[in-house]
């Protein structure tokens, strides 16, 4: 069944299915908070920054493309098979993709690593907001990874960070916990930041950055869930 799924016939065809579920998801939702606040300069300079969001908000972050504007942007797939129909989905919406991941190499083996590094670098360079998933493409669940961080150091921008929710929802039985909004749902975004990027190179600085950020990550997540609850 696995193989069958993975074929590049039903793969074209997941593609198509969400990238219309995420077409009516954009034309449908009714967001309770689309504000960027004090991020909204970044979405109208011309300098590129990297937003962050968890891996089960992609149908969310997807769904609030109206926030970027005219904003380039670029966002960061893995080389998976899974990750594959997901990239022609993003594509077919107007974002272009950077295949691979920030994270470390397992067992051996770059998933593209260093080479959507920098393109990545490339990316912000040229003015994009850089979307990234700092959990994925594996997790741990809502765990964010040392990649982002590395990557805006290297870069010297800023970072945004996003927390999503919508309500009715389906969980899905995925590893990082995704919902699905439902048409005509209520969503919130809740942003925290922009950030400055970490200047010292040490991995004790870095890591604190991390922790930092992990704590701003959770306030972003409940902030939108707390703007559901009290609509």
């Amino acid at each position: 069944m696995k193989g069958l799924l993975r074929s590049a016939p039903i793969q074209w065809v997941l593609a198509r299915l969400v990238q219309g579920y995420i077409e009516l998801l954009i034309s449908t939702l009714q967001w309770r908070s689309l504000d960027a606040g004090p991020a909204a300069p970044l979405l109208r300079g011309e300098s590129g920054f990297i937003a962050l969001f968890w891996h089960g908000r992609i149908a969310h972050a997807m769904a609030c493309r109206r926030l970027l504007e005219r904003k380039p942007r670029a966002v960061m797939i893995s080389l998976s098979r899974d990750g594959a129909f997901i990239a022609d989905a993003a594509l077919s919406l107007g974002i272009p993709t950077i295949r691979g991941s920030t994270g470390r190499v397992r067992d051996g083996v770059d998933k593209g690593g260093a080479t959507a590094f920098r393109a990545a670098l490339a990316a912000i360079d040229g003015g994009a907001v850089m979307l990234m998933t700092p959990d994925g493409p594996r997790g741990p669940r809502e765990t964010l990874q040392l990649g982002p961080v590395q990557l805006a150091k290297a870069a010297q921008c800023p970072v945004v960070l996003m927390g999503l929710a919508a309500s009715p929802a389906l969980a899905l039985k995925s590893w990082d916990g995704g919902r699905l909004p439902l048409p005509f749902a209520r969503a919130a975004l809740c942003v925290e930041g922009p950030l400055p990027p970490p200047m010292a190179n040490d991995p004790a600085a870095l890591e604190t950055t991390r922790i930092e950020w992990q704590h701003l990550m959770d306030r972003a997540r409940r902030r939108a869930e707390d703007q559901l609850a009290r609509a």
